[in-house]
């Protein structure tokens, strides 16, 4: 086993040699999220360090780094004696009640970061939606749609950022929503659709209409919702 603090070998053919600490970070971090999104480790299942670290051919230090960054994404929880635990899955109840606080907190960015964003606000924002249409919005599994989604995510928390109010920004970035919405399951032509709205939000943002931005994000969220709704009832009908 390797070190704790001496760069870990990738394994993979061709490889130029020992890789920099924050790169090992990052890419446990995105194998252990991976097995969790795609439920290779199972919802409410026990997330053992030493097993992944064999697993992934690490020490135990950036698995218990990846799992820290985990906790705060809501992905995974830690408990006193009894290590980490893969958060359960949304329930019906519980996607509603996300979605309703999105509800109350993002129309409302949405009006403000029409008031407020200043140009490189509003190029971001535009270049996030130019991204998101060169990046897949569904799949079965997290490879597939990870760009997708964490562009998605991005938008969301850029234009919240664009309101000028930090407490808002980090509210909205705290809920994660992303995350657990991809997690459970992919929606069928969800990609389109959300890019369509996406563009929507963006034109009222850019013409400094509040109301506009606002009712786009509001009808985005609903949809997105009614989306997931249908995804639970019709699981085989898209």
């Amino acid at each position: 086993m390797a070190d704790d603090d001496a760069p870990a070998r990738s394994g993979a053919p061709g490889d130029p040699g020992p890789r920099p600490r924050q790169v090992l970070a990052d890419s446990v971090y995105e194998a252990v999220k991976a097995m969790v999104m795609d439920h290779a480790i199972q919802p409410g299942a026990r997330v053992g360090i030493e097993a992944l670290a064999r697993a992934l051919d690490v020490s135990p230090t950036p698995v218990r780094e990846a799992l820290a960054r985990l906790e705060s994404d809501g992905l995974v929880t830690k408990r006193s004696l009894a290590g980490y635990r893969a958060t359960e899955l949304l329930t019906r109840a519980g996607l509603d009640e996300l979605f309703e606080m999105r509800l109350l907190l993002e129309p409302h960015a949405a009006a403000l970061a029409a008031r407020n964003a200043d140009d490189a606000d509003l190029d971001a924002i535009e270049n996030l939606v130019e991204q998101m249409r060169r990046h897949p919005g569904t799949g079965d599994r997290y490879a597939v749609y990870r760009d997708f989604a964490a562009l998605d995510q991005r938008f969301h928390d850029t234009v919240a950022a664009a309101t000028g109010r930090g407490l808002l920004a980090d509210a909205v970035g705290r809920l994660h929503s992303h995350l657990h919405i991809f997690r459970l399951g992919s929606v069928q032509g969800g990609g389109p659709l959300t890019l369509a709205e996406h563009d929507r939000i963006l034109r009222a943002i850019l013409r400094r209409n509040p109301e506009r931005a606002a009712d786009a994000m509001r009808a985005h969220l609903t949809a997105s919702l009614d989306r997931q709704h249908a995804r639970r009832d019709h699981p085989q009908g898209g």
